[in-house]
């Protein structure tokens, strides 16, 4: 039999459920495999085998008395550490926070829970979840198991390399700009950031976000298959009224025609041969799959990351640049340097201006994905970059921001968005980043599938 570590969530839960395998199986299969890639990748920072036991041993005791223990039965995830899970600190890469001890789950931890999911580990982020990079001065670096020269992504990297290395079967990570769909792309797996109010989340162990960052962070999942993350989702976004934007949308909306458009260079960004041919390859597996798809220019996505960094630099220029200086992180405050570079302090006429604008740049991308319900674009415009490359120098960093495109565009319009892996250039991944309406995950999921179809590159794997 396959080792158990090896399955997908979706496997894994069926023969737990089928009492083909145990949850304590399961997650001792896990653990094991913790202990033997963990130390070279440093993805898991914190975790509790006697408690994961515990958790197991329950799920496999309620399956014992007839009950059913939740759509993840028994199967091992991780969470990210920038999340509330009772008893454990919500440090978010920092020193600061080192002993900043959650008293209750957040509502996403709660949700995992009442699936049936083992708690394995939490996952490494970079200081403040702030880069594509994952490094902090509290856990260390964590390294990408596919390739240690190039980056795990950030700020779930600690997620995606532990989902890539075997290190539980589905990882929970947060994106505010790319934190999940980037990790996604550099470990070579696949990465959802639903809809704003989809999956509910809260940290009581520090106060409520600023207005821009309550309509753009999102939590959702991370895993080796389009399945899992159909997974994931479901589990994660069960109803928990302490999330006042969490909305009771259904999972499955009404029948939509299989068309798409395909965006190799919005707006004329760099994008690099080996992206743009991932791309065309996407579209080709869409076309063998029933989807009809066209050329077309999308609606902005340069003006609506130019309000996404307004709207977020305020909240971090008003509540964290002095934090940022007591934690003294290197790379945050190099970071943060550059992003003030870039965008120059504003005023409150210029901040409701940006509230303003962004209701009309929805309004354009909603009339587009009624014609186009699936937008296929580059999740970069490079491939994965070289470990800690934004750091190196001020006109590298405005290099990098011009390739991610993509990824800061998205999260001002509170739209879903979906990252696949494709392949492989050499030992560098590649994939392909979908975006859909608001609450129709269910459609990126649909065509993801299609595109997986075609073929991914192969996990788990051991880190190199």
């Amino acid at each position: 039999m396959t080792e158990l570590w090896r399955l997908t969530a979706t496997e894994l839960a069926a023969l737990i459920r089928a009492r083909k395998a145990s949850a304590r199986e399961a997650t001792q299969a896990a653990l094991a495999r913790l202990d033997a890639v963990n130390p070279r990748i440093n993805a898991v920072i914190a975790h509790d085998p006697d408690a994961a036991l515990a958790a197991a041993e329950a799920v496999d005791a309620a399956l014992a008395r007839g009950e059913d223990p939740g759509p993840l039965a028994g199967v091992p995830v991780t969470v990210k550490a920038n999340v509330d899970q009772a008893g454990w600190a919500t440090t978010n890469g920092l020193r600061l926070q080192k002993d900043n001890i959650a008293q209750q789950d957040s509502p996403v931890v709660a949700n995992l829970k009442r699936a049936g999911a083992v708690i394995l580990g939490r996952t490494n982020t970079p200081a403040f979840s702030l880069r594509w990079f994952t490094r902090n001065g509290l856990h260390g670096a964590t390294r990408n198991p596919r390739n240690p020269a190039i980056t795990p992504g950030g700020s779930s990297g600690g997620a995606a390399a532990a989902v890539a290395a075997g290190i539980g079967a589905l990882a929970h990570g947060t994106d505010i700009g790319g934190s999940i769909r980037y990790p996604a792309y550099a470990c070579g797996i696949h990465g959802l950031r639903p809809t704003l109010g989809r999956i509910p989340a809260w940290n009581a162990s520090g106060p409520d976000r600023l207005i821009g960052a309550q309509l753009m962070a999102v939590s959702g999942p991370l895993g080796r298959s389009i399945a899992d993350l159909r997974l994931g989702l479901a589990a994660m976004s069960a109803p928990d009224l302490r999330d006042p934007w969490w909305t009771p949308a259904p999972l499955t909306g009404p029948d939509f025609p299989r068309r798409a458009a395909l965006a190799i260079a919005p707006e004329g960004m760099p994008v690099v041969p080996e992206v743009a041919a991932a791309l065309q390859d996407a579209a080709q597996r869409l076309r063998a799959a029933g989807w009809t798809v066209e050329e077309v220019a999308p609606p902005p996505l340069k003006e609506t990351a130019e309000l996404q960094a307004i709207l977020w630099l305020a909240e971090t220029r008003r509540t964290g640049t002095e934090v940022m200086q007591r934690e003294g992180d290197a790379d945050a405050l190099t970071i943060f340097g550059f992003m003030e570079r870039l965008c120059p302090p504003t005023d409150t006429h210029a901040l409701a201006d940006a509230l303003q604008r962004r209701l009309g740049l929805l309004r354009e991308w909603l009339v587009f994905l009624e014609s186009y319900p699936v937008l296929l674009l580059p999740v970069s415009g490079e491939l994965p970059f070289p470990d800690h490359d934004d750091v190196t120098s001020f006109g590298r960093f405005e290099q990098i921001m011009a390739a991610n495109l993509p990824q800061v565009g998205l999260p001002l319009l509170s739209l879903p968005g979906l990252v696949v892996a494709t392949g492989m250039v050499g030992q560098i991944p590649v994939g392909v980043q979908l975006i859909g309406s608001r609450y129709r995950e269910d459609i990126l999921l649909a065509a993801g599938g299609a595109i997986e179809a075609g073929g991914v590159p192969p996990s788990p794997i051991d880190p190199a």
